[in-house]
C-alpha cells in the first residue's frame, strides 16, 4: 500500500514574515518627522509606521561647527573583506564603521558623516547584513538629520548586562556545535556540518522570542530564516569560511533570507531553513522519518535555487554556476537518463541495507517527467515485492513523494508490519 505526497510550487508550513524591515524615525534638523517607505517596501511592506507631520514643513538645518565626532577606531582593514560594505561607496564605508563602533559599545546616540541627502539607513542595514555578531540590534532606528551629519539611535533588543549574559550563551552553544566537527575537515563537510546541525537542532517557528538574531537560533534553538541563516553565517564565519548572508523573497511573494557560501573558491547558494522539510508532513497519516534532510538547498547553483528563490536585486551577489558539490551527485542519488534495471537494483539495495528513505534526482525536467510515471507505477512495486519478501510482510506500506520543483522522487519504505 502506497502513500502519495506530491510537492509543486506551494509548502503546507511556509515562512512569512521571516524578515523583518527595517523602521526608522528620522527627524530632519530638528524639524518634521515621516515614516521612510525605503526601507520597509524593500520586504514588501511587512512592517509600517505612521508617524505625525509633513516632509512639506520646513526643514531646519544645522551646520555642523562645533560637533565633536569621535575618532573611530574600526579600521578599513578589519572590515574590508565584509561583503555588503564592500558594495558601499567610501564616504558610505565610514559612516559604516562609525554604526559598527557605536554599536559595538551600545551607544545610544551615534554622529556619522551623513547628511540630509544621504542614507544612512541603507548603511546600517547592510552593516546587520555583514554582522551577525551583532544580536542585540533589533533593525529598528530613529535618526535626526541635520545638513552634513546625523545623529543616530539604534535600538536594543537588551540591556548591556543582558547582552554580556548572552554573548555566554551563545560562546557555549557554538562551542557544543563545534565539538561535532573535527577542526581539521575540509571546507565542504564543515559546511554540511553546520546545515545539518541547524536543520536538526533548530525549530521553525514564527512566534519565537528574537527570531532576527543568532541568539534565537542557537541558544532557544527556535528562529525563522533570519535565524537560521545568521547563525550559518556566524558559525560558519568562526570556521575561517566565508557566508554571505543574502536577502530576497521564496515562493515568489514573501520575504526571505538565505546565504551564499564559499567552497574552494567557488561561490554556491545554501538555504539552511528549506534544509528543513517541515511540509513534508502527510495529510494522510504516513509516517516520514523526522531525520529527513532536504538536500537540495545545500551548495547548490543559483539556477537551482531560483526555482523558488529570488534575490534582490539591487545587490550584485556573487555567480553561483558551479554543480560540483551538488549532494545528491556526490552519494549516487542523480541519475542523468532512465535505466530501469539501474534503478530498480539501486532501489533493492537500499531496502537490503535497511534505509528508511531512497531518493533519485534526475538532471531535467525532461528526464523526470519521462520516469516519473514509471518509476511510480513499475519499479515501486517491483522493489516492495523485494522489501515484503526480504522482511516476511505480509502487507507493505511505503510513502513516496513527488517533488518537480527539484526533479526528484523520494520513497520511504515501511519495514514493520
Amino acid at each position: 500500500m502506497a502513500g502519495k505526497r506530491r510537492i509543486q510550487r506551494e509548502r503546507r508550513k511556509r515562512r512569512t514574515g521571516c524578515v523583518t524591515a527595517l523602521v526608522m524615525l528620522i527627524i530632519l534638523g530638528g524639524g518634521a518627522a515621516y515614516g521612510i517607505p525605503w526601507a520597509a517596501d524593500r520586504f514588501g511592506a511587512q512592517v509600517r509606521e505612521t508617524f505625525g507631520g509633513s516632509v512639506e514643513k520646513t526643514v531646519h538645518t544645522l551646520q555642523t561647527a562645533g560637533v565633536d565626532f569621535p575618532e573611530v577606531s574600526v579600521t578599513a582593514e578589519e572590515v574590508s573583506g565584509h561583503f555588503y560594505y564592500q558594495q558601499l561607496t567610501e564616504e558610505e564605508q565610514t559612516v559604516y564603521r562609525e554604526l559598527l563602533q557605536g554599536v559595538s559599545s551600545m551607544e545610544e546616540t551615534i554622529l556619522v558623516h551623513a547628511g540630509r541627502d544621504d542614507h544612512p539607513e541603507k548603511v546600517y542595514e547592510y552593516l546587520l547584513y555583514d554582522c551577525p555578531e551583532l544580536f542585540w540590534c533589533v533593525g529598528s532606528s530613529r535618526m535626526t538629520i541635520y545638513d552634513s551629519y546625523t545623529e543616530f539611535c539604534p535600538g536594543y533588543s537588551c540591556t548591556p548586562a543582558e547582552k554580556e549574559e548572552r554573548q555566554r550563551e551563545i560562546d557555549a552553544a557554538a562551542a557544543d556545535c563545534m565539538e561535532g566537527i573535527d577542526a581539521s575537515a575540509g571546507e565542504y563537510d564543515k559546511i554540511r556540518y553546520i546545515y545539518e546541525y541547524l536543520v536538526n537542532t533548530v525549530d521553525y517557528d514564527e512566534n519565537a522570542p528574537d527570531n532576527q538574531n543568532i541568539y534565537s537560533a542557537l541558544v532557544g534553538k527556535s528562529s525563522v530564516c533570519a535565524g537560521y541563516s545568521r547563525a550559518a553565517q556566524y558559525l560558519l564565519d568562526n570556521m575561517g569560511i566565508e557566508c554571505i548572508y543574502v536577502v530576497g523573497t521564496a515562493q515568489g511573494q514573501e520575504a526571505h533570507a538565505w546565504n551564499i557560501v564559499n567552497c574552494g573558491g567557488k561561490y554556491y547558494q545554501m538555504d539552511v531553513t528549506f534544509g528543513d522539510p517541515v511540509f513534508l508532513s502527510s495529510d494522510n497519516g504516513e509516517n516520514i522519518p523526522d531525520n529527513v534532510i532536504y538536500y537540495d538547498y545545500l551548495c547548490c547553483t543559483d539556477a537551482e535555487i531560483m526555482a523558488d528563490h529570488e534575490p534582490d536585486s539591487e545587490i550584485a551577489y556573487p555567480a553561483c554556476d558551479s554543480d560540483d558539490l551538488n549532494y545528491y551527485r556526490m552519494n549516487g542519488m542523480y541519475y542523468d537518463s532512465y535505466d530501469p534495471q539501474i534503478l530498480l537494483g539501486d532501489m533493492t539495495d537500499s531496502i537490503y541495507a535497511g534505509e528508511e528513505m531512497f531518493v533519485c534526482k534526475f538532471s531535467s525536467a525532461e528526464l523526470y517527467d519521462e520516469a516519473r510515471d514509471k518509476v511510480i507505477n513499475e519499479l515501486f512495486p517491483k522493489a516492495v515485492q523485494t522489501l515484503g519478501s526480504v522482511y516476511r510482510l505480509s502487507q507493505v506500506k511505503y510513502t513516496y513523494i513527488e517533488d518537480e520543483i527539484h526533479n526528484k522522487i523520494m520513497v520511504f519504505w515501511n519495514y514493520q508490519q
